[in-house]
């Protein structure tokens, strides 16, 4: 599928995002496909469309009594669903949907291939984050979505779409993600009970595990993790994308590799993390500056 946002960097295999020293955002979808213009993941065996649907007959532009958003973006319901929740950009989905070009030419189709998209809100291009937020379960909608919200005019990716895109969109279905953790009350500074080791790093059990194995700088590791700037902006977690994230521990920030080397399997712990041992005070864009507050719960040791 083509719906990858294709705006944001592919996140490197085995990368943590909130941890590692070279992807400290959440994690971007893989690079899209020319057969698969709209998932955040392609499917196993993506192939194109065995047939070609008709074009709608007002593929070339919007209707009149299509509803437009400021953004620029169209829609019409074909369908109306059922409810009144709708999904948020880091829930995830389950769509039928097929795309056309104002010309009327099909480009991608879930329902030519018979196989169903899912894929998170916020990981595909900027028109469908957008429009799914506004669908409740069971709606099927048609969209128009401007070339800026899309793939762009001129798309710098061989095999995208140009210019404005026209997609009926069907919601199956969607899961909420968890909710984000509370911002600890001590982020501010590490309380008076913390420990501190040489380094500058500051930690705090907040769960004690069990065993006595530590893992090595060179063992692999899964945890869960939630990431905070001092003034309680919570950056990253694993626990909102409801997937653990598993990576060596010679392959992160300097304070998650001396960090973690401290905890045992199903401890959970806080750590404050200066600069010089996260991202520094000056970081590349995106990555978080100063000193950073993550909670961490060793899963396992791989």
């Amino acid at each position: 599928m083509l719906l990858a946002a294709c705006d944001r960097s592919p996140a490197e295999p085995g990368s943590t995002e909130g941890v590692t020293q070279k992807v400290p955002t959440p994690p971007a979808p893989p690079p899209p496909s020319a057969t698969n213009p709209v998932a955040e993941v392609a499917p196993a065996a993506a192939t194109p469309p065995a047939k070609s649907l008709p074009a709608p007959d007002d593929v070339a532009a919007p209707p009149s009594d299509a509803k437009k958003t400021a953004s620029g973006l169209a829609l019409k319901v074909l369908t109306p669903g059922k409810g009144k929740e709708r999904p948020g950009p880091e829930d995830k989905v389950t769509v039928h949907y097929t795309g056309w070009t104002t010309d009327g030419q099909m480009f991608d189709s879930s329902v030519a291939r018979g196989e169903p998209a899912s894929f998170r809100v916020s990981g595909v291009i900027k028109g469908w984050t957008e429009a799914l937020q506004l669908m409740t379960k069971g709606e099927k909608a048609r969209l128009w979505i401007p070339g800026k919200l899309a793939y762009g005019d001129a798309p710098s990716q061989p095999g995208m779409p140009a210019g404005m895109l026209v997609f009926d969109v069907d919601l199956l279905d969607f899961t909420q993600a968890p909710k984000p953790p509370a911002v600890p009350p001590d982020v501010k500074a590490p309380p008076a009970n913390a420990k501190k080791t040489e380094s500058g790093l500051a930690y705090r059990v907040l769960q004690k595990g069990k065993g006595t194995r530590h893992p090595t700088a060179s063992d692999h590791v899964k945890v869960n993790y939630s990431g905070w700037t001092t003034d309680g902006k919570m950056f990253d977690s694993s626990v909102t994308r409801g997937e653990p994230a598993s990576f060596g521990l010679n392959g992160v920030i300097k304070g998650w590799t001396e960090g973690l080397q401290l905890m045992v399997e199903g401890e959970k712990t806080r750590f404050w993390i200066p600069s010089e041992l996260a991202y520094g005070s000056n970081p590349r864009p995106g990555a978080p500056a100063g000193m950073l507050v993550f909670d961490i719960e060793l899963l396992a040791i791989e």
